[in-house]
């Protein structure tokens, strides 16, 4: 009875601003309002807040919709996310905030955790919290950002950007990517897999944005690497060549190399790390096998190796992966008692 009287599922506050996206302002609701422990308890618990009292808020489609909240939920969050508006006035245009919002931020409390979507980072760099720091957005507007604030450091290529308590995404199902990796952030693979399952929608997305950008490429037909990638995924464990990955295409390694980046907007040397990196985390959540058979099954072929990729892409050790994700997984995956 104490136990559950003591937890408390994380609170997210989303700040639903005019000009908002229908899409985007149900990404929060949808993919942070499905996890649950095995008690069947709700892991957080998801809540919309305007700048104003409670009331009406524009979208930039033909209706309108009911805010319950005003400004004052934000002092009460543990997360807040600022997803796109097309309406942000002074704050795209300038740079600056208006009055109304700046008062609305400063209720959030210092150390709560801050997220984007698209263009809510201009939200997010008016207020300062970016300066000196890595964000994106939807990469139309990546040059804009960066020439309005240079004190950030904006990257158009990726889809998301962790910057430990302040979190931006790029446009539109980006925010699903961001939203999903807080969760694996929290709760680990297993639960983050299980949303994107319900959701219907990949755990992890390969790539960037450089993906979606609209350029001259060779046709389609010719261009895939959809072969070697399957290719590659089935052997992760065996040492793979570049070479060995443009003979599954019939293509020299130059012209694999070019089309490769050209459709998952990474080398393919970086894919490689990344699908290990994932391979890895999933091993150490989900098995007891020791760090030395997980670099190998994972194909980094030693636990040195591991430990570094592993540094660089979580910021934390095989051990301390293990000791913070394990037991929720194992939790996670016991059929709970509820529905």
């Amino acid at each position: 009875m104490s136990s559950a009287q003591e937890f408390r599922p994380h609170r997210v506050v989303v700040l639903a601003l005019d000009g908002l996206l229908p899409f985007e302002l149900g990404i929060p609701h949808r993919i942070f309002g499905r996890p649950k422990d095995d008690a069947g308890r709700r892991l957080y618990e998801v809540v919309t807040c305007s700048v104003r009292p409670p009331g009406p808020v524009q979208t930039d489609a033909d209706f309108t919709i009911e805010v319950a909240h005003g400004p004052e939920a934000l002092a009460t969050a543990d997360t807040v996310i600022i997803p796109a508006s097309y309406e942000l006035g002074p704050v795209f245009e300038e740079g600056r905030l208006t009055d109304e919002l700046a008062a609305a931020l400063a209720r959030i409390r210092p150390g709560t955790r801050l997220a984007s979507i698209c263009t809510g980072v201009y939200v997010l760099a008016a207020a300062g919290y970016l300066d000196g720091r890595p964000a994106t957005t939807h990469w139309a507007d990546a040059e804009h950002l960066q020439r309005l604030f240079p004190r950030i450091d904006v990257d158009a290529d990726v889809l998301f950007i962790d910057d430990g308590d302040v979190l931006t995404s790029a446009g539109v199902a980006a925010g699903i990517d961001l939203c999903l990796h807080m969760v694996r952030r929290d709760h680990g693979t297993a639960v983050a897999n299980d949303v994107a399952r319900r959701t219907v929608v990949p755990p992890h997305r390969d790539g960037g944005q450089a993906q979606y950008i609209h350029r001259p490429v060779p046709d389609p037909q010719l261009a895939t690497t959809t072969a070697a990638r399957a290719w590659a995924l089935g052997r992760l464990h065996e040492p793979i060549q570049l070479r060995d990955m443009a003979e599954q295409e019939a293509m020299s390694v130059r012209t694999f190399t070019r089309r490769f980046r050209e459709e998952v907007g990474v080398s393919p040397g970086q894919w490689l790390t990344q699908q290990r990196v994932e391979r890895a985390r999933h091993l150490l959540e989900s098995t007891d096998l020791s760090v030395d058979r997980v670099a190998r099954d994972a194909g980094f072929g030693t636990a040195p190796s591991m430990r570094q990729h592993l540094q660089a892409a979580l910021g934390v050790t095989p051990t301390a992966y293990r000791r913070t994700f394990r037991t929720t997984t194992v939790a996670a995956s016991r059929p709970s008692s509820g529905a």
